[in-house]
């Protein structure tokens, strides 16, 4: 179930929407099946994370991507998709990226909830066993 937002989080999540690339959970479905190279980073809080997630997915939360983007993902020309739970905190972070000079970062939309909806395969804690 979707999330009620605060109407002023809703106004600067659609600001930076105007500004960033997006893409769907079944592109990134595809990408992966493909083989692509991409860095794929959830945003989301660290225990969301530790819950499960997107498959090779690495974790740097929203609240810390800026300060710790450049010693994780150091080329602004790499390819990253980021993604949250449903598109928004995902689209903020890739607007602040874009801030700092990383050029193909784009957002995935839908994210977690999207991803889970589609019945797509998850890592969850203990599957690296």
């Amino acid at each position: 179930m979707a999330k009620k937002h605060a109407p002023r989080f809703l106004d600067i999540v659609n600001d930076a929407k105007s500004r960033v690339a997006e893409c769907t959970v079944d592109d990134i479905k595809s990408r992966l099946d493909a083989g692509e190279t991409f860095h794929l980073v959830d945003v989301r809080e660290e225990s969301e994370y530790a819950r499960g997630h997107l498959p090779g997915a690495v974790h740097i939360g929203k609240g810390v991507i800026e300060r710790d983007i450049e010693a994780k993902i150091p080329d602004p020309e790499d390819v990253i998709i980021l993604y949250c739970g449903g598109g928004y905190r995902s689209a903020l972070a890739v607007d602040a990226l874009q801030k700092m000079g990383y050029e193909n970062v784009v957002s995935m939309d839908g994210g977690w909830r999207g991803w889970n909806d589609a019945g797509y395969p998850v890592e969850k804690p203990g599957d690296e066993a």
